[in-house]
């Protein structure tokens, strides 16, 4: 009887463990273009004068002398130069931060620019808006169809916005930051970080609706969000992180539902993460309130974020996994090197397309992986990359992707992938030392990852 019992724990335990197992599969490179990284556009003529030269307050004090501040990468990522200053005049493209599985009727891609220049209090002259976007393998470009800017004239936003006594009422990134993006049935939904909240708009960008999170009965709030005041401990008064929010935000064919995936952990009551998982809560369009329902997504080893969440059919999807590096981990600086101007102190290693299936939850909540491709390690056996990697090793025939923030996935065809990067303009620069990262969108053939069940 012993034995008997012995045997089948050992079977269930090889069951859970199989069923648990996520392989890694290859990814070929089918296509390689990119937007540069200094791509800038005039404002709405009735935009107000302000919005005309943007990233006036990215330092410790206003600045009105255009390109006069050199950008570069941060002292934790080598105080790199990115060859591009700031202010703008006007606003840039930069920044992609998520592609909407369901595309325009002309084929074009919906993806948007995130709040600007990274902080809430450094953004209220960056102006909000989404673009279609199309991106052409045969030239190497990507072509903007067209920009579409948000604005809240039916005064549907439930705070005081930066732009509040102009008639217009454009939304910046003082507002919100938009990190994710959905199209149905005409309208947009954006998935929001400060907040975190949902934004429901026009195709031409006037806001229908704002709703705050709930998780388990309560509002969901952040650092960021209206009311949270300066004497607010972490854990009690807010449990979503900085950057935190929606960082991803999948639509469910058939059901209409948003999943919601939070880009970090949420906060305990002590103040620190809950563990190494993100929410991922469900929101119900149809009837434009929370489902209650809400899941879990299990980050790897070294994972640090996720970049984007897109469903590919019924139930499965793709989530971008990372870590917070850049640049080619051949290139990592010593421990103990003082001069870090040709080496990357914090190089890329995670960078993942992990594929899951949300019809497949555990007894606690957790979603299954089911697979995953590594965006560093990427074969180019055709020679299809079109922008030069810095390395310290023979990088023929392959490519990667060494970048920070990599915030847009979906599926392109039945054996493709598209990827893109979120640039950061100009804080990034992750394929080149020196030299401020371009939005890059790549198209991956992974016929058999994504044929994983």
């Amino acid at each position: 009887m012993l034995k008997t019992v012995l045997l089948a724990t050992a079977a269930v335990a090889a069951f859970l463990s199989s069923a648990s197992a996520e392989e890694k599969f290859p990814a070929k490179l089918a296509g390689h273009s990119f937007l540069p990284a200094l791509t800038l556009i005039t404002p709405p003529a009735d935009a107000p004068h302000d919005a005309w030269v943007s990233g006036k307050f990215t330092g410790k004090e206003r600045n009105h002398n255009v390109m006069s501040v050199p950008g570069d990468v941060g002292a934790a990522y080598g105080s790199h130069p990115t060859g591009i200053s700031l202010p703008f005049i006007g606003q840039p493209v930069q920044g992609m931060s998520g592609f909407a599985m369901n595309r325009a009727e002309d084929g074009s891609i919906f993806t948007l620019t995130d709040n600007g220049f990274g902080a809430k209090v450094n953004s209220p002259d960056a102006l909000l808006f989404f673009h279609r976007m199309t991106p052409d393998f045969t030239t190497g470009k990507v072509e903007r169809v067209a920009s579409v800017f948000l604005r809240d004239p039916d005064r549907k936003v439930p705070f005081r916005i930066a732009y509040e006594g102009t008639e217009s009422r454009y939304l910046t990134g003082a507002d919100f930051d938009p990190e994710s993006i959905q199209y149905l049935n005409g309208e947009i939904w954006i998935g929001d970080e400060f907040g975190p909240y949902i934004i429901r708009a026009t195709e031409d960008g006037r806001v229908l609706s704002v709703h705050q999170t709930m998780l388990d009965g309560k509002a969901l709030t952040g650092p960021d969000t209206p009311g949270t005041v300066v004497s607010a401990a972490a854990g009690k008064d807010f449990r979503v992180q900085r950057s935190g929010g929606y960082e991803g935000m999948a639509l469910q064919p058939g059901t209409d539902l948003l999943w919601g995936m939070l880009e970090k952990p949420i906060l305990g009551e002590n103040g620190e993460p809950e563990g190494d998982f993100l929410r991922v809560i469900t929101f119900d369009t149809r009837k434009g309130e929370w489902t209650g329902n809400s899941y879990k997504f299990r980050l790897s080893d070294g994972a640090k974020a996720i970049g984007d969440f897109n469903f590919i059919d019924d139930t499965r999807a793709l989530v971008i996994e990372r870590d917070n590096g850049e640049g080619d981990p051949s290139l990592a600086c010593a421990d103990d090197a003082a001069d870090k101007s040709a080496c990357y102190p914090l190089p890329a290693t995670v960078k993942k397309i992990v594929l899951v299936d949300t019809a497949q939850v555990d007894d606690d909540g957790f979603i299954r992986r089911i697979a995953h491709i590594d965006l560093m390690d990427i074969a180019d056996p055709d020679g299809k990359a079109i922008l030069e990697t810095d390395a310290r090793r023979d990088l023929t025939g392959k490519f990667t992707f060494p970048f920070f923030t990599i915030e847009d996935v979906m599926r392109y065809d039945g054996t493709h992938i598209l990827v893109a990067n979120d640039n950061n303009l100009p804080f990034s620069a992750g394929r080149k030392i020196g030299q401020a990262a371009d939005n890059e969108f790549i198209l991956l053939e992974v016929g058999d990852f994504l044929a994983q069940r």
